[in-house]
């Protein structure tokens, strides 16, 4: 939507309410809703501003201490939040509502360096500066559940029930059930500027995949965090529950966020040799980065403890590092042609950061094309299963380590950004240990 259809929407009382918000570092949209005529005269203009500690809470909202971005010892003051106006969409699932998303900046105008939407345009200045463009697409999966959001978490999220009674990839009878609810996702997502492709069952009781429609990262970042955000709202509307959790139950498949990429010049796709007839020597190279650099860029791939519960043998989630055309036990999946030839990274699931993982990306592949990496022979097998082939990192303490010392994440993103996210991801790490689980009680409670 533009700013001129925004007043004529807000003239004619077609809308009245104006979210604003930013994703924060695990991704989240915080922020504040505005009266659309205070938007209009005031915070289009000049914006608006929020505590800085947003980006030092945990998911709890507590304040974290031990970050140089924002603390205690400085007040805790104020960021910038400067709407991104071409982010402006109306959401369908909410009454006289539109939303716009915001870059968060300094008092001098300089974008906070730590802030998702920061850490990937850094990395799309970088690529537009070699007059290049990225195209790329995530696929969201996640579980449907009968219980409302309160009734799950009054049940300590136990017991619950999936929308379907048996697994369901592909299926379609089956999925009709959820129909409803499907159905108001696909449209109301099209209509707030996040057109879906297509919906369908996933392996799993109760899980589900959308398809988006490929495009630019930003965009693609921006579309992906609304999307996580529309479907909670709309799954509370129908009565239900979704969880974007990579893993919820030991015996059933995690939720991944596969994500597509190529790179573009000219309108032409460089991962593709027409003489060829596949992969380019940009491709080769690209790919050669990410098979090099990923794992120890994984952090943003897999940035919670639950993350790499999903990394198991037979599981639909990659395990080794690998590449192959059209295998799914690879972590680097080749699929299409010509203008459509991209690689799939398999390695992200559904609780990523989407701007984090798609820097993340860029920096590796484009690392790759500046050492002239080679990516190697195409995988054929069974990756799952051959001990020759080097291992994700198999916790978030290990990912977190390597985020640390990695050379490449400190030369992409920066000192501050490296060591902000490793800090989130050390007090994560922490909490956990202090916590008792309830594992532990079944355990030692009686036998001990």
């Amino acid at each position: 939507m533009k700013l001129i259809e925004l007043k004529s929407q807000v003239k004619s009382g077609a809308i009245d309410t104006i979210i604003v918000a930013f994703p924060d570092a695990f991704g989240r949209l915080v922020g504040k809703r505005f009266r659309a005529d205070y938007f209009l005269a005031s915070v289009a203009r000049h914006g608006t501003h929020s505590c800085n500690y947003l980006l030092t809470v945990n998911l709890d909202m507590d304040p974290l201490e031990g970050f140089k971005v924002a603390n205690w010892e400085a007040g805790f003051g104020d960021f910038e939040m400067r709407p991104d106006l071409e982010t402006l969409r109306v959401l369908p699932w909410q009454p006289a509502t539109a939303l716009v998303l915001c870059d968060y900046r300094r008092h001098d105008g300089q974008y906070v360096a730590e802030a998702p939407r920061s850490v990937l345009r850094h990395q799309l200045d970088l690529l537009e500066r070699q007059g290049l463009t990225c195209y790329c697409a995530t696929e969201l999966e996640f579980y449907l559940f009968n219980q409302t959001f309160h009734s799950a978490h009054a049940a300590g999220y136990r017991d619950l029930q999936p929308s379907s009674d048996y697994r369901i990839d592909y299926h379609i009878m089956q999925p009709t059930r959820d129909e409803p609810f499907m159905r108001a996702v696909r449209n109301g997502m099209t209509s707030a500027g996040v057109p879906v492709e297509s919906s369908k069952g996933e392996w799993s009781r109760g899980q589900h995949e959308i398809n988006f429609t490929y495009d630019e990262p930003l965009k693609m970042a921006d579309r992906h965090v609304v999307f996580k955000h529309g479907v909670k709202e709309i799954a509370d509307q129908h009565g239900k529950s979704v969880t974007f959790m990579a893993k919820y139950l030991p015996g059933e498949a995690g939720n991944s966020c596969h994500i597509h990429m190529s790179l573009s010049k000219g309108g032409r796709n460089l991962f593709w040799d027409e003489k060829a007839h596949g992969g380019s020597k940009v491709f080769r190279q690209f790919l050669g980065g990410l098979m090099k650099y990923c794992p120890e860029l994984c952090l943003f791939f897999a940035p919670t403890i639950n993350s790499y519960k999903r990394y198991q043998a037979g599981s639909w989630a990659p395990t080794r590092m690998a590449w192959s055309t059209d295998n799914r036990t690879v972590g680097f999946r080749v699929v299409g042609h010509r203008n459509g030839f991209r690689l799939e990274n398999r390695m992200p699931g559904a609780d990523a950061n989407p701007y984090l993982a798609l820097a993340a990306m860029l920096a590796a592949g484009m690392a790759g094309v500046k050492e002239r990496l080679e990516c190697g022979a195409e995988y054929q097998g069974n990756a799952y299963v051959d001990p020759k082939l080097a291992r994700l990192p198999s916790s978030l303490r290990d990912a977190a380590e390597l985020f640390q010392e990695s050379k490449l994440a400190r030369t992409a993103f920066g000192q501050a950004v490296v060591d902000f996210y490793v800090h989130h991801a050390r007090l994560e790490l922490q909490a956990f240990g202090d916590a008792v689980t309830d594992w532990e009680k079944q355990r030692y409670f009686e036998r001990i």
